[in-house]
């Protein structure tokens, strides 16, 4: 039966800016086995055009069609549910090209909604003016709710941190949708034109690579050279279907064929 692969990026196909050893071989091979994957990242800050280039750079054979980011989902999902609405955006360009290219005007007051993204330059001052416009009534939207992004230096605050601030100053909850938000991994499955029982989630992240494929029925893979160690899996009331050391455990016939659960 024909499958293919959702797979998540820091963690699983490079860590701190390097590849994990395996991981060009494995993308190698689901191209050369013609295996549809695509890469799926909660980080909004860059267009699907900017990480295709950067994984290009790092030696992966990858286009503009292999990228999925929660920007994308999120804008996709605001324009179906209010077409050619308005936006105030604590984020950067990924997102604020997500909005654009769906319909969404960027506006500086009365918005319909304030979305929250990940971001290097955001002020006390951009914090202050989301409270003001969500107390009038905007509603409250985040691209995904990680609480911190690794960047080389360690780690920064990421949106679910941000999203948190304005959820306690505001009394307002917001709607998230990257993963494992289920509006994210449909619309990333659908972008591959399988069904729920040919899709394999790998991630390195339980709280949201694997619940995301858990809750949507997906197999998936845990893999260990990300945030998650293997004696961490006995916290949890999921499990996912298989777990590897890295990556490059998934070379192996079995994965680029008939997909069978250990």
């Amino acid at each position: 039966m024909p499958m293919g692969y959702l797979i998540d990026m820091d963690g699983v196909i490079y860590r701190e800016g390097e590849t994990i050893c395996g991981a060009i071989d494995f993308i190698n091979a689901l191209r050369t086995h013609d295996i549809p994957f695509m890469f799926l990242t909660n980080n909004s800050q860059r267009t699907r055009r900017d990480i295709a280039t950067k994984l290009c750079r790092m030696g992966f054979k990858v286009e503009e069609r292999h990228i999925f980011t929660c920007a994308m989902a999120t804008a996709r999902f605001l324009a179906a549910q209010k077409p050619a609405g308005t936006a105030y955006v604590i984020g950067e360009g990924g997102l604020l090209n997500a909005l654009h290219d769906n319909g969404y005007a960027v506006v500086d007051h009365d918005p319909d909604y304030v979305v929250v993204g990940e971001g290097r330059t955001i002020s006390f001052e951009m914090i202050e003016h989301a409270t003001t416009m969500l107390l009038n009534g905007a509603k409250l939207v985040a691209t995904n709710l990680d609480p911190n992004c690794p960047t080389p230096k360690g780690m920064r605050p990421g949106c679910g941190a941000i999203t948190a601030m304005l959820e306690t100053a505001t009394g307002v909850r917001a709607f998230s949708v990257g993963k494992p938000s289920p509006i994210m991994m449909r619309a990333a499955r659908k972008e591959l034109g399988l069904d729920a029982a040919r899709t394999i989630m790998v991630g390195d992240t339980m709280e949201t690579d694997i619940l995301g494929g858990v809750n949507m029925g997906y197999r998936t893979i845990l893999v260990l050279t990300g945030g998650t160690r293997r004696e961490d899996l006995a916290r949890y009331a999921y499990q996912p279907d298989i777990v590897v050391e890295s990556i490059a455990d998934l070379l192996e016939p079995r994965y680029f064929g008939v997909y069978e659960a250990a």
